[in-house]
């Protein structure tokens, strides 16, 4: 019967895991019914949490350690066993917006190149690439300002980076489709925005299919709220770091969901210095969650004073508990390191809602089912981050250039 082969077929889609951290993503695969058989992390304190709560899971170190046939050894696979699927966030820092935006030949940049040659040599049926919003458009060569007087090249251009990825990704055989999503259309109780790619050799699959809406817009549900991802966190003991006293005077004065814009004007000027007078929403000073919406993207420490995360009510940041809820983590997910450690594995994972809509699309893929697509949905909050949107965008570029990447 089709349902006993279905399963069968199901209990054999196996994934190996690069840049696991804390295994968000990892998690939200094998709620899709993936078998994660391999994974691999350069932070050893990670890979201490990987261990106590997958013991069984082979842990690699550092990705540049490893070539094509000895990761397929460490994962126990025959020579020529054909792999289904392969995961990976390599590291944000090169390509962050935060970052100084020196993409692939900053040192850290490298070990995406070598995950793209390990998509080539390992030639799975299906990869996943994750990662910031920032790819998007980080140039491959960087020009400073005050050397951009003449015109500049496709890889001095924004998205210079991405470009030179895809065309990678295409020149070995895979069709490639990307988005920017919002974590929240998947329910996490997070409005945490990444980049997606996923490739294929046969096809290019669609987007992922979104399971909630802001306002239940597309017969969806709403998003979640932190109040919904909290619930029942009340009574227990939590662990979290503290406010300066200098800024908890300010925290006594806000209510849920206010930041120092609410607060006089004396005291904006008093309690952000020079920051006042800089550009940007500086949204992030001083900030009470609110109840009733998705916690803004978490960070790898609530208490950066231009990323505040404080509670809605009580006069501390958000707490391990707390965070756990809001990355999707059961209560009982076991962390390694300090309390700082423990922020940062849990604030830089994958959302597992996010990992199960990755790995129920690849699913439905491989087992031909239809996928659900909604014209016209938001994904993001930005514009132009689909595909079909920013090659159409960086094609303008090359057409007003005339002149293409060379390997």
């Amino acid at each position: 019967n089709r349902n006993r082969l279905q399963s069968i077929f199901m209990k054999k889609i196996k994934a190996l895991s690069f840049f696991s951290g804390a295994m968000g993503l990892d998690i939200g695969l094998e709620k899709a019914g993936i078998d994660v058989i391999l994974a691999c992390e350069s932070e050893k304190f990670i890979r201490e949490t990987i261990k106590l709560n997958r013991p069984k899971i082979k842990v690699l170190e550092d990705i540049n350690n490893y070539s094509a046939k000895e990761i397929r050894i460490e994962a126990g696979l025959k020579p020529k066993e054909k792999i289904d699927l392969i995961v990976g966030g390599p590291p944000c820092q090169a390509f962050s917006t935060a970052g100084k935006r020196l993409s692939i030949n900053e040192n850290r940049g490298v070990v995406f190149l070598k995950y793209l040659e390990l998509i080539k040599e390992l030639n799975p049926t299906y990869f996943v690439i994750e990662n910031v919003r920032g790819l998007l458009s980080v140039p491959l060569k960087h020009v400073p300002h005050n050397k951009r007087n003449r015109k500049l090249k496709v890889a001095e251009e924004k998205g210079g980076t991405l470009n030179y990825i895809l065309n990678y990704l295409k020149k070995i055989g895979y069709k490639v489709s990307f988005n920017l999503y919002n974590s929240a259309n998947f329910g996490t109780p997070q409005t945490r925005e990444r980049i997606v790619i996923i490739g294929n050799k046969d096809e290019k699959l669609p987007y992922l299919s979104p399971t909630h809406s802001q306002y239940g817009e597309f017969g969806l549900k709403p998003w979640n709220t932190f109040k919904s991802a909290v619930k029942g966190l009340h009574n227990i003991n939590h662990e979290h770091v503290n406010f300066p006293e200098s800024r908890l005077k300010y925290y006594r004065k806000l209510k849920e969901g206010q930041n120092w814009r609410n607060l006089s004007l004396k005291l904006q000027k008093e309690a952000l210095g020079k920051s006042f007078y800089l550009g940007g929403g500086k949204t992030g000073f001083l900030r009470r969650l609110a109840w009733n919406k998705p916690s803004p993207t978490l960070v790898t420490d609530p208490m950066m004073p231009a990323t505040d995360l404080g509670h809605p009510a009580e006069d501390r940041p958000l707490s391990i508990q707390e965070y756990k809820r809001i990355q999707e983590f059961s209560d009982n997910w076991k962390l390694s390191g300090n309390l700082r450690n423990q922020y940062k594995q849990i604030g830089n994972a994958v959302p597992v809602s996010l990992g199960k809509a990755i790995g129920k699309l690849i699913m439905q893929h491989m087992l031909k089912k239809k996928i659900r697509v909604i014209n016209n949905f938001k994904y993001s909050r930005y514009l132009n981050t689909s595909d079909q949107d920013w090659h159409n965008n960086i094609n303008k570029k090359i057409a007003s250039n005339q002149k293409s990447f060379n390997f």
